[in-house]
């Protein structure tokens, strides 16, 4: 599988010695993927394989999910066999052995939400302290702050049905904004840092408007006013998208769906780069340099969004 993937990514030549490293390789490297839960059908079995494949030649850390585990109706339980068919049973290269930092994503809000966090209780590498957090990822002398934010209830759509996303209404939108606004200010001593959450801010979708402008006018807004984001990541629109807007002067990637991708992707006002393939992506720090790889089913690498002090 090792030589496979060799063959798949040296052409475009992004990676150094073979399959081993990616070009650049930082201190800190992350695995960045959501909605993932499709049972293993699609393209999820093989994405996981190919998510360890990657994992153990690049030294990941740690894996970021951000929403979506549990398609379609979350999970009832932490013992909803859902848990297995979606996750335990699927991501089970050694290299994905790993923590898991995850955040909800609006399918979650379907089910028990409480239950997601729970599992922590269950599954070592299921990390999860809360609806929002942060944390901070070191290696040497390099240091990555990731701001893990609640999307969902931060959207007036999902707050107002209270009959599909029972939990959404309950959260209390202006604490998080609050502490959002702490730990934007507060860099804690990090090289970079990097604010994630399940919907985007900027996207090309058919999705509702009203999402993008309650995330424009709440996280953007906020990112903005506080300065010092570096990058910020999110899923829900299932394809690879790449957009800088002049408002908010913050590289904003959409991480493509790790099972199933919608193919249909076109551009907006700041759009750097999109594509409509499966995936996942890795971002990789060094002190001076801070590089996100958007990596497709095959293992190419796709397009890779930079920043640099």
């Amino acid at each position: 599988m090792v030589a496979a993937l060799a063959m798949a990514l040296l052409p475009i030549d992004m990676w150094a010695r073979g399959a081993d490293v990616i070009e650049h390789e930082g201190n800190v490297n992350l695995i960045l993927c959501n909605d993932l839960g499709r049972n293993g059908y699609y393209r999820q079995k093989p994405m996981a394989e190919m998510m360890g494949e990657v994992a153990d030649s690049v030294d990941v850390q740690a894996v970021l999910a951000l929403g979506d585990v549990h398609h379609f109706d979350g999970v009832a339980s932490t013992a909803d066999p859902l848990w297995l068919t979606n996750y335990e049973l699927i991501y089970t290269p050694p290299a994905l052995m790993i923590p898991w930092h995850p955040v909800l994503g609006n399918h979650e809000y379907r089910g028990n939400t409480q239950a997601v966090l729970d599992y922590g209780k269950v599954s070592r590498r299921w990390q999860m302290p809360g609806r929002y957090y942060s944390k901070l990822f070191t290696e040497g002398d390099v240091t990555v702050k990731v701001v893990f934010i609640d999307t969902t209830p931060l959207i007036d759509k999902y707050r107002a049905n209270s009959e599909t996303y029972p939990d959404a209404g309950r959260q209390d939108l202006e604490a998080e904004m609050q502490w959002l606004e702490g730990e934007l200010r507060d860099r804690q001593g990090a090289d970079w840092m990097v604010v994630v959450g399940h919907h985007p801010i900027y996207a090309d979708t058919p999705k509702d408007s009203s999402e993008r402008a309650d995330m424009q006018r709440r996280v953007g807004a906020m990112i903005k006013r506080c300065g010092g984001v570096d990058m910020y990541v999110c899923g829900h629109i299932h394809n690879f998208q790449h957009i800088n807007n002049a408002e908010l002067g913050v590289d904003c990637v959409v991480n493509s769906a790790a099972s199933l991708s919608r193919k249909k992707v076109a551009t907006v006002e700041g759009t750097q780069y999109c594509n409509g393939d499966e995936g996942f992506s890795v971002l990789s720090a060094s002190k001076s340099n801070l590089t996100l790889y958007m990596v497709n089913y095959e293992g190419r690498v796709l397009h890779r969004v930079e920043c640099s002090h």
